[in-house]
């Protein structure tokens, strides 16, 4: 399929537009409805919100913060025909292009959701300097999912433009709440995936080098995100702390005792408390206390042993102090590992498509990702999943804010992702 360079030059806008209307988990209003404008525009069939949803979903905004969300997004320019189907945050979109020949359903994933971060304001920063930097004070696209969006949308209009080269069904999966492993799981509850026979996911960046792909990206460590609320009773700290219950105290010594939990014999692991926000006055006992904390695992059983080992301390820690704890889980991946054909198919489409450095496969166990839960559905049902990334210069770390990468990278990406959907073709017809 050849990829005009109208689409190229298209694609670069997109980015660019949603770089500028970030918007973070579950909020992707405006990206939701500017994807399914588009996508309709080219007779694309596309199901929305409640359809790719479950109500089942993680680390939801509170109605407040989703209803004014909502209303900057149509100020600044929702597709309102489409905006109604995502409020409350339903904030998917899956496209779905039948071909004229019969074959395998295959789909690919893209994550569209931006990141709680203010944008950098320094001169050299690009975005900044070329008009496109975010316009949402606290929020930016610092890990590439505008580009994600972008490719995705490219390669929606190659495909319904070469609909004669299809064979079987195709799936654009435009995925809401990557960050914090949120969205995944609700669109497998949904049934997103549950007709699929090849899935593919994809990054960019992630530290590997400009015109380099890794084919078969391995080794994301499963993850549970919990938040975790201690509650007590006040007293005047002077005059009566005797009849206060220091929540305070209760999730100080939780933090603590969570650093000393037991390593598993079974692998890697990592606990990270990034939160602890409590009380309302020097000399008042603290009665309310919450933690924002993680834990990881090389794989899902690891993980599942220090989540359990972080509830079993909340529990002890309120028993001692008098207090009570509750948690709930905002977040959550599982482990999962590419399928040896998808990464041989992936590796010589690569390799057709003129990438300098062609890697089959790499392990990236400091991450967790929740594609994850898409590829063990599709790979639980007999099919393969295969999570690849592609290189490309930084201008700084990912959830950095002067992050930035080049644009370049989102044309070779549509390139191979081409190239791999007739190489699964050619292998499927011999």
């Amino acid at each position: 399929m050849e990829i005009p360079q109208s689409i190229i030059a298209q694609m670069n806008q997109w980015r660019r537009d949603f770089h500028a209307h970030p918007e973070v988990g579950w909020t992707e209003f405006r990206t939701a409805s500017k994807i399914a404008a588009y996508l309709e525009e080219q007779d694309i069939d596309i199901l929305l919100g409640k359809e790719v949803i479950s109500e089942n979903r993680m680390g939801l905004p509170s109605q407040e913060q989703l209803q004014k969300s909502y209303e900057r997004a149509i100020k600044e320019g929702a597709d309102t025909k489409y905006a109604s189907h995502f409020e409350g945050g339903y904030t998917g979109v899956v496209a779905t292009i039948p071909g004229d020949l019969p074959g395998p359903t295959v789909a690919f994933r893209f994550d569209i959701d931006a990141l709680p971060i203010f944008e950098s304001i320094e001169k050299k920063h690009l975005p900044l300097a070329q008009g496109f930097s975010s316009i949402h004070d606290g929020e930016m696209h610092a890990c590439g999912h505008d580009g994600h969006a972008a490719i995705g949308l490219a390669l929606a209009t190659i495909l319904s433009q070469n609909r004669s080269s299809i064979e079987g069904v195709v799936k654009i999966i435009f995925q809401p709440a990557e960050e914090s492993v949120r969205g995944a799981k609700s669109m497998v509850e949904a049934g997103v995936v549950e007709d699929v026979d090849y899935f593919l996911a994809m990054h960019i960046g992630t530290g590997v080098p400009e015109n380099t792909v890794v084919c078969g990206a391995d080794g994301f460590l499963a993850t549970t995100k919990i938040d975790v609320e201690f509650s007590g009773m006040a007293a005047h700290a002077g005059a009566y702390p005797e009849e206060g219950r220091n929540a305070l105290v209760a999730a100080a010594q939780a933090v603590i005792a969570m650093q000393g939990i037991s390593r598993s014999s079974l692998g890697d692991s990592r606990i990270n408390i990034g939160t602890l926000h409590a009380g309302s006055g020097r000399n008042v006992i603290a009665d309310h206390a919450k933690l924002q904390l993680e834990t990881r695992g090389i794989n899902t059983v690891v993980n599942t042993y220090m989540y359990e080992e972080v509830i079993r301390i909340t529990e002890g820690i309120a028993q001692m102090y008098g207090v009570t704890a509750t948690h709930s889980i905002v977040g959550e991946a599982n482990s999962a590992s590419s399928s040896e054909r998808l990464v041989t198919l992936l590796t010589e489409a690569a390799n057709k498509s003129g990438i300098e450095t062609v890697i089959p496969r790499e392990n990236f166990a400091a991450g967790s990702e929740d594609a994850t839960y898409f590829m063990e559905a599709v790979q639980e049902q007999g099919g393969y999943a295969s999570y690849s990334v592609f290189g490309t210069e930084l201008a700084a770390g990912h959830h950095h804010e002067a992050f930035d990468f080049k644009e370049n990278v989102m044309e070779q990406a549509l390139h191979v992702l081409t190239s791999a959907l007739l190489t699964i073709y050619q292998k499927e017809r011999e």
